[in-house]
């Protein structure tokens, strides 16, 4: 575990954490006016590896090579010029500072962080961090990563879980949740709706599902899979039989056959390690999908209906009343997709000259 430091004064900013992989979902912007809980589990950090927020450069401002020496492989509409290597935390895990005067502007319904770092140390008054909570964004602090330092704390350093280990935890992430807003009669309301967390994981996996088409057709397995990816597939490919396809692979799960050219896998929530398979099926193109995500896509009812006499013990599923389900079709979160395929060097392939095309025409209606 680590706590982070001022790196002018050496006061502690936080209470001790320990590093866990970026979340999917760390840029997303969803919805207008609604009220996104915390990014960052408590007593965790993760490092993004990406420049955030301003100072912003036009994408005629930058030459091709810069760009790609930056990672980006095809046109933004904008670059970031700020650090990289942001340390993002929950904000209740900061210690020692104070919000600077002058620095919260740009929002809505909280700090957006537009103003650049809005956070100092309150010992030498050093700005160190940026403070997100407005609405529609995810709520965290971004320690600045020059202006902090990591330091060892003592205590038990836990090894990473096993695989194994995690599919028998289980903790999987529902597809629907209710969404809270701002602006209801009484105050706060919500509705009902497709989780922003898969919406970004969809983004994301997307993008490689694209870039692992090789221009082809892709068929994916039906169910939540399908919800999930065939519409935009079919919408963003050429028509077609499907000649390439995926399937879901990962611990636990038969293994694939060698016919199978593209694999939906998880990525472990501690170290950021895409599950890989041993044997022929490790050439297949792996798709990222978060833990939690893939757990349901493998397994979507958390219990089976069984028959019962008397009253319903809380492990039957009962269809009275029934559970409240989505008003639309789901949707991949386009700035999740855009941001993903952007950093894809296969984005640079003529055959994907096509999608983009269709992308910068705002895409075919009703897949983001």
């Amino acid at each position: 575990m680590f706590v982070f430091v001022c790196a002018r004064c050496a006061a502690e900013l936080t209470v001790p954490l320990s590093q866990v992989s970026l979340p999917a979902h760390a840029r997303q912007t969803y919805g207008n006016g609604v009220q996104l809980p915390v990014l960052m589990e408590a007593g965790t950090f993760a490092v993004d590896p990406d420049p955030w927020g301003g100072p912003w450069r036009m994408w005629h401002e930058i030459d091709t090579g810069e760009a790609e020496a930056r990672g980006i492989y095809a046109p933004v509409h904008a670059l970031s010029d700020s650090r990289s290597g942001a340390v993002v935390i929950a904000p209740g895990d900061v210690r020692g500072t104070r919000l600077i005067p002058g620095k919260c502007g740009g929002a809505c319904c909280g700090l957006s962080g537009a103003d650049g770092p809005n956070m100092a140390c309150q010992a030498c008054d050093l700005p160190v961090a940026t403070r997100v909570d407005d609405c529609s964004l995810w709520q965290a602090v971004r320690l600045d990563s020059d202006a902090v330092r990591r330091v060892p704390v003592d205590g038990v350093h836990a090894e990473p879980p096993s695989w194994a280990e995690l599919v028998e935890r289980g903790e999987r992430t529902p597809p629907f949740e209710p969404i809270a807003t701002w602006g209801g009669r009484l105050g706060s309301s919500h509705y009902w709706s497709w989780s922003p967390r898969w919406e970004a994981a969809a983004g994301q996996a997307l993008a490689h599902l694209l870039v692992a088409s090789h221009g082809q057709p892709v068929q994916v397995p039906d169910g939540p899979t399908a919800d999930m990816f065939q519409r935009a597939l079919d919408a963003l490919l050429p028509a077609g039989p499907p000649t390439r396809r995926a399937v879901l692979a990962g611990p636990g799960q038969p293994s694939p056959g060698t016919d199978v050219g593209i694999l939906l896998v998880p990525v472990h929530p501690r170290t950021g390690e895409t599950w890989s398979p041993a044997g022929p099926a490790a050439s297949a193109y792996p798709v990222p999908l978060p833990l939690g995500v893939w757990l349901w896509l493998v397994s979507p009812h958390p219990y089976l209906p069984v028959p019962a006499a008397g009253g319903v013990p809380p492990e039957v599923l009962r269809d009275d009343p029934l559970p409240p389900l989505p008003h639309r079709p789901f949707r991949a979160d386009r700035g999740t997709f855009e941001h993903t395929l952007v950093r894809l060097p296969a984005v640079r392939s003529p055959w994907m000259r096509a999608v983009l095309e269709k992308l910068s025409q705002d895409g075919p209606a009703g897949i983001f």
